[in-house]
């Protein structure tokens, strides 16, 4: 029977990595693995992390089954950071702890299905594990364009979309730090959307998986508040594994905001046997990590203080970019307005060939880069590069 198997496509990504590891050149540089990086090219453990960790050590007494909602305690700490002051959305909100944010998108449409959706509407260019998420489950996908070509979001292309959906539609948006462009929506094109949405027949399905990295917690959460605030249902798929660190521990969560408190039962059971038939029960040590430093009002602050840190190099990073104005015929002045870990550059993929072979300069074929590979000691070489193969 395994005969049967077609070879899939290996994972670009992962070749790149590899391609990366094996260059000798001592002056490359790392654009394509989406994690952050400080100025010194690490990935460190957050501090608050590390302690809280260390509690979990001395005190954690067991390492029984959770059961397939994972860390409730986890789960509910994190609620005020995504829904504001009052986390519980009038006691409208199921929610659950999944691997990663992966695991939540997953769960998501998952759960969509289940309830009577069976087209998802997403805008391209997206992270491409939406796209296989979507056809994995068995829904259709119709796609539209998120950006225009100067670097801003086409928001009357959702608009559209939003407005033209019929019942079974959902509708796949990030919530911020868009990957793979760094475009996000406005404010006032997410009250629009929000309107949008409350008039329209579509489901929302929103992924938060960068929060805190683009203008702090609350900015980072205003379009989905928005949106939010307005529908009668909603899921939201959100990680931890960026804005705590916590990429290899794979910390997520799934809420699911429904028309009113009866719902609930019927929406958490179907999330349980969802959880139940994909991963059983989610890892636990993450999750835990992150509810001790949500408890703890001083962690949390080393957190944030943490978090602040990289949006801040991030930033200056793109500024610097931005200040450099065109490199050959590509205009780095959109970088500027762009947030979080990701941008894409209109370059070819000779162009970006060029860029490994010529300048050891590693980067996505689709041109997405990660700013956070960049520093003061390399942004130079990297101009320079970028002018040369597209000047």
């Amino acid at each position: 029977m395994l005969d049967r198997l077609e070879p899939q496509s290996p994972d670009a990504l992962l070749a790149l990595i590899k391609l990366y590891a094996d260059d000798e050149r001592s002056d490359k540089i790392d654009l394509g693995v989406g994690v952050y990086r400080t100025g010194q090219g690490d990935t460190p453990v957050f501090a608050a992390i590390k302690q809280a960790e260390a509690r979990l050590v001395e005190e954690q007494d067991s390492k029984s089954y959770l059961g397939p909602e994972g860390d409730m305690g986890f789960v509910h700490a994190l609620m005020p950071y995504v829904f504001g002051k009052d986390g519980t959305m009038g006691g409208r909100l199921a929610g659950m702890q999944t691997p990663g944010g992966t695991g939540g998108v997953r769960l998501a449409v998952a759960l969509a299905r289940r309830a009577g959706v069976n087209r998802v509407h997403l805008g391209t260019p997206s992270w491409p594990n939406h796209a296989q998420i979507l056809a994995d489950v068995g829904v259709d996908v119709a796609t539209f364009d998120h950006a225009r070509p100067d670097g801003t979001a086409d928001a009357d292309a959702l608009l559209e979309v939003i407005r033209g959906a019929q019942d079974g539609d959902a509708v796949l948006l990030h919530g911020c730090c868009h990957n793979p462009t760094g475009i996000d929506y406005s404010p006032e094109e997410w009250d629009a959307i929000a309107r949008a949405f409350a008039d329209g027949a579509a489901l929302p399905i929103l992924d938060l998986a960068y929060q805190g990295l683009g203008h702090g917690i609350d900015e980072d959460a205003y379009g989905l508040r928005r949106v939010l605030a307005e529908v009668p249902e909603a899921l939201v798929a959100y990680s931890c594994d960026k804005n705590f660190g916590m990429y290899r521990d794979r910390v997520g969560a799934l809420y699911v905001l429904a028309r009113d408190a009866g719902q609930l039962p019927a929406i958490q059971s179907n999330l349980n046997a969802l959880a139940r038939a994909s991963w059983s029960m989610p890892p636990d040590h993450g999750g835990a990590a992150v509810r001790v430093v949500l408890r703890d009002p001083d962690l949390t602050q080393q957190w944030l203080d943490e978090l602040e840190t990289m949006r801040t190099r991030m930033r200056q990073v793109r500024e610097a970019l931005a200040d450099a104005g065109t490199a050959g015929s590509v205009d780095l002045a959109p970088l500027a307005h762009q947030n979080g870990l990701f941008s894409t550059l209109p370059v070819t993929k000779e162009q970006v060939e060029r860029l490994r072979t010529d300048h050891a300069i590693y980067m996505a074929g689709s041109g997405r880069i990660n700013v956070a590979g960049l520093h003061q000691g390399n942004i130079d070489k990297f101009v320079k590069a970028l002018a040369a193969v597209t000047g």
